[in-house]
């Protein structure tokens, strides 16, 4: 099951440590903060999803390198910042201390705005062997708004919103399709732009998968948040429930919302059916979204 999931993780991981190692040190402790939080794990699913979509595509590996490097940087600066006093204020980040606690305060919100701007540095810098200037812009457009006010950074400021406030089923799903979702359809679309692939209807498929796996991760997070111990998750257990946040158990019932985190996996089983391509590993990533225990 999903056999270049370790491949391409470490590939990601050998990239970003070869770039770090071949930055000035304009600033020890900064620099120190940002390959701490960006080389400290996690499951890479969003470098994952670029190489995956793009390999089925007929991508060249090398072309995906720069999106795959960049949408994590990307989405460490956004766990950075989430970990914050300000924000959640987590301790603990893939079973280490978060980078304010690690360093303090400042170097990590610097450390945050610095690999979000490095992540435009290294999508742009990439030397494209495939990818025309036209898809290469589009690169940049899309994960600019995936990652910003209509994207994930809304999705943070309804999320903090709605803490110890109500809120209906309808509206939680659109928070987290910003929050969670808008980099998981971001990291498919970014394997598609590095592809020869020009059939928007296929683009339309592989979203519709995007979304309904990115709502069942968060989904399957929440049912960990309970179900799940501290040492696995590499995170505090039952943060959310200490935080009196909306939770799909805290609306549904977990019983109901273990049903629902397997039904968006079978609509995500069921978008698939319409590409003519091999789709076994994004199928994979699917039920391996709900199956995991952290």
């Amino acid at each position: 099951m999903l056999a270049n999931l370790a491949a391409d993780q470490h590939r990601v991981g050998q990239l970003l440590l070869s770039h770090f190692s071949g930055m000035p040190l304009t600033d020890p402790r900064l620099h120190q903060a940002m390959q701490y939080s960006l080389l400290l794990g996690g499951k890479r699913l969003r470098p994952f999803l670029v190489y995956s979509v793009g390999r089925m595509l007929g991508a060249t590996p090398a072309d995906l390198d720069g999106p795959a490097m960049a949408i994590e940087c990307l989405h460490t600066y956004s766990l950075i910042h989430d970990d914050l006093p300000a924000m959640d204020d987590d301790d603990l980040r893939r079973g280490q201390p978060t980078c304010h606690k690690a360093f303090d305060e400042a170097t990590a919100i610097l450390a945050g705005d610095a690999l979000q701007t490095l992540a435009f540095e290294l999508l742009t810098q990439h030397p494209y062997q495939a990818v025309s200037v036209e898809r290469q812009l589009q690169l940049v457009r899309e994960l600019a708004r995936q990652s910003g006010y209509l994207g994930m950074c809304g999705g943070q400021a309804i999320d903090l919103a709605h803490t110890n406030k109500t809120m209906t089923l309808t509206a939680l799903e659109q928070m987290h399709q910003l929050k969670t979702g808008a980099l998981i359809c971001c990291a498919v679309q970014l394997g598609w732009l590095c592809s020869p692939d020009q059939n928007p209807q296929h683009l339309q498929a592989l979203l519709q998968y995007a979304r309904a796996i990115g709502l069942a991760f968060q989904v399957q997070d929440d049912i960990l948040d309970i179900e799940g111990d501290t040492a696995t998750l590499g995170k505090p257990q039952g943060s959310d429930l200490e935080a009196n946040k909306v939770t799909y158990p805290a609306l549904l019932g977990l019983t109901a919302a273990k049903q629902k985190a397997a039904d968006l996996v079978a609509e995500a089983h069921q978008a698939l059916h319409s590409l003519p391509y091999d789709t076994t590993e994004l199928a994979e990533l699917a039920s391996y979204v709900i199956a995991r225990k952290f």
